[in-house]
């Protein structure tokens, strides 16, 4: 039924705590379709900077009610998150805006087309939405509050659509801050070196779908406003099916890169305006591979890279990340001289054991002193070594099983790892095709894991990359000796029994390995497991964590086990080389 008490909140304007708050301002689409904003602004006379947000996690929920233990853990560990705040208006991913309005800008927060409070038909990433961010974008920057210059803002979604509209170029555009946010939306979102993703349907299931327009009194409702967050009409599921993209049936329809994911991926040299790329460590399996091709690939003249660590939502939050937020936005949008363009362009927070981390700036990534560094696979004895082995000789797992790790010796020093990754095997199968999941681990002298706390999951290894064997075609173009660039446009099965050259991408990490300690190699048939035992779970989450988040391949229509349920095997000797390559980081003195 749709439901009759539709109340229609444009124009409703109120001042609270300093500011001019609008709720649900319209915003006309050239196609006529009347998107819903948020508007928090100075309560004086002005024009001043805005901050926007566009994407469809409802403009109108608290981050509390829609991600509680989200927030819990945020709040319970880091209290300057809410310091200095209310916390009245609070969202998930997205700036506060009594953060940001005392000091001058205007936040506006944009529900996408067919989602939260805007109607219309809901395809995510798509080249509408884009269209229509664009269009938002130009229209806050000839609106009488607005100095002219927009700037954008967010997490993850929020982050990722940036690359999209940037590349589009809006008028008024003028800084990105893109905060975990993937770009390349095949490689990074829904298929892994070729292997379907899980996390997409799941987040799709969870997130997307439980704010869609037209939930209506079956949703959530609002504490900021008492209205219903995800619009005043309540459609049948029947209707709400109807009105949005049956994603993942799609995704599975396109195995390979074709024009619905190029339409989904920014062309990151059109990006001109300047950026702010933050990535995490720990966020393997899905954003900070888009955050460090961003920063290294993006047009602009004038970007930055930043690295952290611990849960992906968090630094956003703090102190330490609104202080660079807010001098990356002050400098371009405000035109305050206040060093920012003499900010190194690299600030990394290089990781330790221990969840402890050592900033340290560096003039470009990958880091140009880095020792690009050959750890040889012994089969014979399961270590990595400096020398290559010329035996001739062969390991074989299960393909569809934990595999076999390979460890070097007690380090003598301590050793840092710091940027891109790469391997190269030499693999056959019994089957015609096989997935190879690889994961750099460390060991402490006792042989006890060391893992971190990712971005989502509480027992996070080093660092992660996958490869299915049909998909080994390389783009010699867009391959670099440290970052394989894998084609995916075609399948090439395998031959049972032949042997085949693969080189895989590890995606970037940073960690600074003891003296004593282990370093190793996991060649997998399968997702890793954290071997500890559960990391609980999100309540905005549908997995269990048990090392990999909810970044898992387990979907057996893209898995069948008479294609991928063989043996697989490495292959030695008779000139065939098999490695990780390292980037070790000598201190700055050497």
């Amino acid at each position: 039924m749709r439901n009759e008490e539709a109340i229609n909140l444009s124009g409703k304007k109120e001042v609270r705590l300093g500011m001019i708050i609008e709720w649900d301002v319209p915003i006309r689409m050239a196609d006529g379709v009347v998107l819903r904003a948020d508007i928090f602004r100075p309560a004086k006379d002005g024009r001043f900077p805005v901050l926007m947000s566009l994407g469809p996690y409802a403009k109108m929920l608290h981050f509390a009610d829609g991600y509680s233990t989200a927030w819990e853990k945020m709040v319970g560990e880091h209290p300057d998150v809410v310091a200095g705040s209310t916390n009245a208006y609070q969202s998930w991913e997205v700036a506060d805006p009594e953060k940001w309005v005392p000091h001058g800008y205007v936040c506006i927060r944009v529900d996408c087309r067919g989602a939260g409070r805007s109607p219309g038909y809901l395809e995510v990433w798509s080249p509408q939405e884009t269209q229509d961010y664009a269009a938002c974008i130009d229209w806050a920057g000839v609106q009488p509050w607005s100095s002219g210059k927009v700037g954008l803002s967010g997490i993850s979604y929020y982050g990722a659509n940036q690359w999209q509209v940037a590349a589009k170029r809006p008028t008024h555009l003028a800084a990105i801050c893109v905060w975990e946010g993937f770009n390349d939306s095949y490689r990074e979102m829904f298929f892994h070196g070729g292997i379907y993703c899980t996390f997409g349907q799941n987040w799709y299931d969870m997130q997307i779908k439980s704010v869609q327009n037209g939930k209506g009194t079956r949703g959530h409702r609002s504490r900021f406003t008492g209205e219903w967050v995800s619009g005043p009409e309540t459609l049948t599921e029947e209707e709400l099916g109807a009105n949005r993209l049956d994603l993942w049936n799609e995704v599975l329809r396109h195995p390979l890169v074709d024009d619905f994911y190029n339409s989904r991926t920014a062309r990151l040299s059109d990006i001109d305006v300047p950026v702010l790329s933050a990535a995490n460590w720990g966020g393997q399996g899905l954003h900070p591979r888009g955050n460090f091709e961003g920063f290294v690939n993006s047009g602009s003249k004038n970007k930055w890279l930043e690295v952290h660590g611990i849960e992906h939502w968090t630094h956003y939050y703090t102190d330490y990340g609104i202080d660079i937020q807010r001098r990356f936005f002050d400098h371009f949008l405000k035109g305050e001289d206040n060093g920012w363009d003499r900010e190194p362009k690299v600030r990394l927070q290089v990781r330790h054991p221990g969840e402890r981390f050592e900033e340290r700036f560096e003039e470009d990534w990958p880091i140009p002193r880095t020792h690009w560094t050959r750890f040889h696979i012994d089969p014979v004895t399961h270590s990595l070594k400096s020398e290559r082995t010329e035996e001739i000789a062969s390991v074989s797992f299960d393909a569809l099983g934990d595999g076999i790790t390979f460890v070097t010796p007690p380090l003598d020093q301590p050793t840092e790892l710091t940027g891109p990754i790469a391997a190269k095997l030499h693999v056959s199968s019994t089957t015609k095709d096989a997935d190879l999941f690889l994961v750099l681990r460390v060991f402490s002298a006792d042989f006890s894991e060391i893992t971190f706390i990712g971005a989502l999951d509480p027992h996070t290894p080093v660092a992660q990359g996958w490869l299915r064997a049909s998909h080994r075609k390389l783009d010699k173009e867009k391959t670099l000796p440290y970052r394989p660039y894998h084609s995916h446009d075609e399948i090439q099965p395998l031959t049972p029994g032949d042997v085949y050259e693969l080189d895989i991408e590890i995606w970037p990490t940073s960690i600074v390995v003891p003296k004593g300690a282990r370093i190793a190699l996991s060649v997998r048939g399968r997702d890793y497991v954290y071997p500890g035992g559960s990391g609980g779970r999100l309540s905005n989450m549908k997995n269990e964590f048990t090392g990999c988040g909810p970044f898992l391949h387990d979907d057996p229509r893209d898995r069948p086990v008479e294609l991928f349920g063989g043996r697989t095997t490495l292959h030695f000797g008779e000139g065939r080389e098999n490695y990780i390559l390292l980037p070790i980081v000598p201190p700055k003195d050497e």
